[in-house]
């Protein structure tokens, strides 16, 4: 299990500039926007704006703390810190506008034809299988078998292989396909 502190993370500007984000991690380690395999990051959102255009790219979306609305040419959709995950294609424009204040997110990108991601909340712990991050959105104790770790508010996890796993409070499962 190797633990990535939300503390060591770099704020780096918005593809469009419209905004800040943290990269939790990359995939391969140390790609850019244009070479990445999957991407997790943690953004602040305190003005409405078009998101980023990544062609091939399928992304998924959680509120970690505020309220959201995602605007697109067939639809709108408001989220929330109870909404589940929303994924949508990242190659598709899309406008987000925060609603009573700023929107802090975990966005998970993969590119189309090398792999996937299924994100959803676990409530007191799972499995883990190949690639899994688990996100903390509050501090708490993670376990996997006699190993526990403390996480901080929005520190990760990252696990290779297959474990079962207990959490002390609700955390995001990202596992990589």
């Amino acid at each position: 299990m190797n633990i990535l502190r939300a503390a060591d993370r770099v704020a780096l500007p918005w593809k469009n500039g419209g905004g800040v984000t943290r990269e939790v991690a990359v995939w391969p380690p140390g790609a850019d926007l244009d070479i990445f395999d999957w991407r997790v990051s943690i953004a602040e959102v305190s003005g409405a704006g078009p998101f980023s255009h990544f062609a091939g790219i399928d992304r998924t979306l959680a509120i970690l703390e505020g309220r959201m609305a995602l605007a697109f040419a067939d639809r709108a959709v408001e989220l929330d810190a109870q909404s589940p995950p929303f994924a949508f294609a990242g190659d598709v424009p899309c406008s987000g506008t925060p609603i009573g204040g700023a929107v802090t997110d975990l966005n998970v990108m993969t590119r189309r034809g090398r792999c996937t991601a299924r994100v959803a909340r676990a409530r007191s712990g799972g499995t883990t299988h190949g690639r899994t991050l688990i996100v903390a959105p509050a501090a708490t104790a993670i376990r996997i078998g006699t190993q526990t770790q403390s996480l901080d508010r929005y520190d990760a996890a990252m696990i290779d292989g297959e474990a079962g796993f207990s959490a002390d409070g609700m955390v995001f499962v990202i596992r990589m396909d």
